[in-house]
């Protein structure tokens, strides 16, 4: 029998398989990944493999889809249940972004630290939101729904095996071959002829809602390898002839511990596709949309972390409005370095990042009795921090990635009132929970200080 992490990391790899033969630039992405994380393990040593094994390193990818409609987006989280992701977080990139990018997102993943050990695949996915008036119009919205309503993304085989192999965390091994060719089919390009004049009409509005409502199959949109250096990464590319979008995503680089994620790309490539005229012929054309994104991740910030970096964010935009790329990028860092601790301890004492706490051992017994305090016990060598890896998305990160490989910034009417999604409502759709990351990466750290609290006999749970 084939266990659901052994389905993940075997979708996963096969995945990347698919897509390297249909991109071939992703394929330098993950060797040129590769290059650097050798590198970087070589010069640093230990320290490279603080936030994850190499192993991990190597093997991690992250996916992004987009579908159209709640039941499409019921049946993803069949397929992805199968491979034990669970919905986790829920991102509206309409608000993020500034151009038009009507969708909101959630991301399927491993909850357990043994099983994202193992193999933290995750698929950052997005739905389209027809019923938003600022993006399309009533006779717009009812031809797209129409659209959506008449096709197939997944085959009723794929979705049965899915819910046999969350049902029971396994297959056989001849239902997992099938399962995996399946799954695997139902994201790759398709060569059926799209319809010309229809994905105009879309794009006009949104490329994204065209790449999601003018084909009648979905697609990865892309994958993402994760880096230990992504700066050398980006300079490493650029060498190679590839060409980059402007900027890295997230956080600045800096000299202290790396928080939270950092993500860039190569620009979306002019693919060759089927386009049928509205005269019936089919004839060669080009479409961009897909792309490959790399990733490098940091510790997982507190809510009072997270609300930290929200406002120095905007107060980069506030201070950097109209300045040269590399002013903003030097502004970002001296803002940083002012407004966020320059090492792991110093997070951990403000409560601004997650760790697993353990008690340190071989500490000499003196007899003294440990501080109630976190920040104590760290200094005084009592306990040690392990930080806890940042398992998650940006909102604004990822609308940066989708808006640098959009050729246009399409439409939206500002003027009317957005139609309100969330992450109860996202739980609706799906009919399982959408669970909150923060209340994940705080259930991890309790359990840790609960432990610590009963092994040094503490009166109460440090804080």
């Amino acid at each position: 029998m084939i266990s659901q992490w052994h389905l993940r990391a075997a979708f996963a790899q096969r995945l990347s398989d698919m897509y390297g033969r249909e991109v071939p630039a992703y394929t330098t992405l993950v060797d040129v990944s590769r290059e650097v994380n050798e590198d970087v393990l070589r010069d640093r040593g230990a320290d490279a493999e603080r936030l994850g094994s190499i192993g991990r390193v190597t093997a991690e990818r992250h996916g992004a889809i987009r579908v159209g409609t709640p039941e499409e987006l019921r049946q993803v989280a069949r397929v992805f249940g199968a491979l034990g992701m669970r919905p986790v977080g829920f991102y509206d990139l309409r608000e993020a972004a500034a151009s038009a990018v009507p969708v909101v997102s959630t991301a399927f993943r491993p909850v357990d630290g043994e099983e994202l050990a193992r193999n933290p695949f995750r698929v950052f996915t997005s739905l389209l939101t027809p019923a938003d008036p600022r993006f399309f119009d009533p006779d717009l919205r009812a031809r797209l729904e129409t659209f959506l309503d008449g096709r197939e993304l997944f085959p009723p085989e794929l979705l049965d095996l899915a819910d046999r192999a969350e049902g029971a965390g396994e297959l056989s091994e001849a239902d997992a071959e099938r399962f995996l060719h399946l799954a695997v089919r139902a994201f790759e390009l398709s060569p059926e002829p799209v319809d010309q004049a229809w994905y105009r009409t879309l794009e006009r509005v949104s490329a994204v809602a065209a790449d999601i409502g003018g084909v009648r199959s979905t697609h990865i949109n892309h994958l993402t390898p994760r880096v230990l250096d992504i700066d050398e990464l980006y300079r490493r590319m650029t060498e190679r002839g590839i060409e980059m979008i402007d900027t890295i995503q997230g956080p600045p680089r800096w000299q202290g511990p790396d928080v939270l994620l950092r993500q860039t790309s190569f620009r979306a490539l002019a693919e060759p596709r089927a386009l049928r005229t509205p005269d019936g012929s089919v004839i060669s054309g080009a479409l961009r949309v897909r792309f490959g994104e790399v990733e490098a991740r940091g510790i997982a910030l507190s809510r009072t972390g997270r609300a930290r970096y929200d406002r120095l964010l905007a107060r980069v935009d506030e201070a950097a409005a109209g300045l040269p790329r590399t002013d903003r990028d030097r502004l970002a860092r001296d803002l940083w370095a002012q407004e966020i601790p320059d090492s792991e301890q110093g997070l951990a004492a403000q409560g601004l990042a997650h760790f697993t706490y353990h008690v340190a051992p071989g500490r000499p017994r003196d007899g003294s009795r440990p501080p109630a305090g976190l920040g104590d016990l760290l200094e005084q060598g009592w306990i040690r921090a392990e930080p806890l890896v940042y398992e998650d998305f940006l909102p604004r990160s990822a609308a940066g990635i989708f808006q640098s490989n959009l050729s246009e910034e399409g439409s939206r009417n500002n003027d009317r009132q957005g139609a309100a999604y969330d992450s109860a409502w996202l739980s609706g759709v799906l009919g399982r929970d959408v669970l909150d990351p923060f209340d994940l990466y705080e259930e991890q750290q309790h359990r840790s200080l609960a432990q610590v609290t009963r092994e040094l006999g503490l009166d109460g749970t440090p804080v």
